[in-house]
């Protein structure tokens, strides 16, 4: 394996950690990298690759997150243990649409939407979507602002948006952060069940492509695939906190110019190419 090579991972694994949970589409970023950045490998592999790098985004909030997401700590009362299996209960009730909806249009998926054009699209659509919604709720209160807070029906129909982010370039965290708020969700209670729900979400779809690929991986292509999540689970941590963080004093306008600018050099870039 060259050198160049393990550049192109370390990239791919740097885009990834830092597109995955903010709401921009690292599916979306990841597709338009490899048109521009090839991997000297099958586009078979690619599929998977692309997927399975992303555990490494869910780890970040695994770590980040231990406390509250695992229900049998020693430090966790009787009652803050049954909350977290509560949380749980939500999470996996707000999985099940992606799930109907994912695993039997995979392929489709894969074969017909992963396109330079419908990325574009999408950045641009829900680019506008998020500056609309954040003037309409700029100076408003939100009847929820924990995640303790959301109860199931909600969970599910956040759920619901999260099949909206089958379609690459929409970005997971983006549709189910704008779900969440449409449902009376702060953006910090948005965002963190966001990340919650993206942890069946993202280890199912790594599943699932494992499976199609038969697990007939290289030695070679078993250490690309590491050192991408090692490299995507660095970038992550540091991009949750910063999320985090700048959602205490910002909204989410800056992330819809950003999608509305990105869609729009893609359009260009792509549309020179024909």
């Amino acid at each position: 394996m060259s050198f160049t090579e393990i550049l192109k991972v370390i990239l791919f694994g740097i885009v990834e950690g830092y597109t995955e949970w903010l709401p921009i589409s690292s599916t979306g970023h990841l597709i338009l990298v490899e048109n521009l950045v090839h991997l000297d490998q099958p586009e078979a592999f690619f599929n998977v690759f692309k997927v399975v790098i992303q555990l490494g985004a869910i780890l970040a909030i695994v770590v980040l997150y231990w406390h509250k997401l695992w229900p049998f700590s020693p430090k966790k009362t009787k009652a803050q243990m049954e909350d977290t299996l509560v949380l749980w209960a939500k999470i996996v009730i707000a999985s099940i649409p992606a799930a109907l909806v994912g695993i039997p249009f995979d392929d489709f998926i894969d074969s017909h939407l992963s396109t330079p054009g419908v990325i574009a699209v999408t950045l641009i659509l829900y680019g506008i979507i998020f500056i609309i919604i954040e003037k309409a709720y700029k100076g408003k209160s939100f009847d929820i602002n924990k995640t303790s807070e959301i109860n199931i029906r909600t969970a599910f129909l956040i759920g619901c948006f999260q099949t909206l982010s089958l379609i690459p370039g929409t970005s997971r965290s983006g549709a189910t952060i704008v779900g969440a708020m449409l449902l009376g969700c702060s953006r910090g209670a948005s965002a963190e069940f966001s990340f919650f729900l993206g942890i069946p979400a993202m280890a199912g779809a790594s599943l699932i492509k494992m499976l199609k690929f038969g697990f007939n991986f290289t030695g070679e292509q078993i250490f690309i695939m590491l050192l991408g999540m090692v490299i995507s689970f660095v970038v992550a941590l540091y991009t949750v906190r910063y999320l985090m963080g700048y959602i205490k004093k910002h909204d989410f306008t800056i992330f819809g110019y950003y999608r509305i600018v990105l869609g729009i050099i893609v359009l260009i870039y792509f549309g020179l190419m024909v």
